[in-house]
């Protein structure tokens, strides 16, 4: 379980009288402040900061292992079964190639030396390498929907969306290790605790979460939204306190005790709530609302909405990611056959590029990090 020990704690102080009862007591000084500690898995890389699982992708802390990897967004076109490459500099479709029936979203693999692309109805992984933006090797892996990597690295997990398993691989291979069946539909989403010992997951279809024990590969428990949810996207806070699920049905965000597996909060965000991406300072999350063309502007600390870009005309601002620099939040526009680069500063869209039918989970890269725990670039 997670350890976390206040050591001290500012606030309330005692009053000590120097000089007898009567007056001149002087009032002693707060004792320190000391973070909250974490005790992890074993082989996961330390937390440096814990207050901040995210410390570690801020800008310029790119890691060695990318410095030759081309600046490029992917985008995986799920209608139309292929990858539109741009070139985030000039806003340009640079490459596009085909890959397997309906490819879902582009995940950068533990180590950051490869990209996935899975195809779900294609039942295949495509490895891209990102020194040349191309594909290298085809796997045969059933129902792909989505992609992570356990925080040690020691596991892939293939969420098989129309099976119901989390399929736990070999990261590099892909060997099948160990299938985990959950009693669920829909999965598709996960996030991992900081501690990384347990992942929370979104069920779209029963409306449930469930939480899944990663390190001995078992499922755990579910919860039931209110109100019909449709969980989409999951993210685990900075201080790896609360896990945030985008609701599409209920239009916001729940808040999910990941110890106590509770839900605590809801707050609304906008028609159709969807994507959930942490800026680089740690401060702001940038949540997409698909129904209603938006994006939510959420501080973190206040807990409250602070922006929402519109976009001019209508759109549907799906998944994405976040420029290494942090000035450039990108969505996919998923019923629009576009690609959405919002400047984070103004809110303005920097670009809307055309691009093939089908636009879902497009990933940006590289990105400063670590390690990848999967989906279109989570990294810390």
């Amino acid at each position: 379980m997670r350890t976390r020990s206040l050591l001290a704690v500012a606030g309330a102080f005692s009053l000590f009288c120097l000089t007898g009862c009567g007056g001149g007591g002087t009032t002693a000084e707060p004792p320190p402040v000391k973070a909250a500690t974490w005790s992890t898995i074993p082989g996961m890389p330390e937390i440096l900061n814990p207050l901040d699982i995210y410390s570690e992708a801020a800008p310029g802390k790119m890691s060695p292992k990318v410095k030759d990897h081309l600046n490029r967004v992917y985008v995986p076109n799920n209608v139309t079964n292929v990858i539109d490459v741009i070139d985030p500099e000039t806003f340009k479709i640079v490459d596009t190639f085909p890959v397997e029936k309906e490819p879902q979203h582009v995940t950068p693999s533990w180590d950051l030396r490869w990209l996935w692309i899975g195809a779900d109805q294609g039942n295949t992984l495509t490895k891209v390498d990102p020194l040349t933006g191309k594909k290298v090797a085809t796997l045969k892996i059933e129902d792909p929907y989505n992609l992570y990597f356990t925080p040690d690295g020691k596991y892939a997990i293939v969420v098989a969306e129309r099976m119901r398993r989390l399929d736990f691989r070999e990261p590099e291979s892909m060997k099948l290790i160990e299938s985990v069946t959950v009693p669920c539909r829909g999965v598709d989403h996960m996030d991992f605790s900081a501690d990384g010992r347990y992942a929370i997951a979104t069920c779209e279809f029963s409306g449930e979460m469930i939480k899944v024990d990663t390190v001995n590969r078992k499922y755990l428990s579910k919860i039931t939204l209110p109100n019909g949810g449709m969980p989409q996207d999951v993210k685990l806070s900075p201080d790896g306190k609360v896990f945030y699920a985008a609701d599409m049905q209920n239009n916001g965000m729940h808040l999910i005790d990941g110890e106590s597996f509770q839900i605590t909060r809801f707050i609304p965000t906008g028609k159709g709530c969807h994507g959930l991406y942490i800026s680089r300072d740690s401060k702001l999350m940038y949540i997409s609302n698909r129904g209603e063309g938006t994006v939510t502007v959420f501080d973190l600390a206040t807990q409250k909405e602070v922006k929402k870009w519109v976009i001019p005309g209508g759109g549907s601002p799906d998944m994405g990611g976040l420029s290494a620099d942090g000035k450039t939040m990108w969505f996919s526009g998923r019923y629009h056959k576009e690609v959405y680069a919002f400047n984070t500063d103004t809110g303005e869209l920097r670009a809307r590029i055309k691009v093939k039918r089908g636009p879902h989970g497009l990933c940006v890269w590289p990105q400063p990090g670590r390690y990848s725990v999967g989906h279109t670039g989570i990294l810390r």
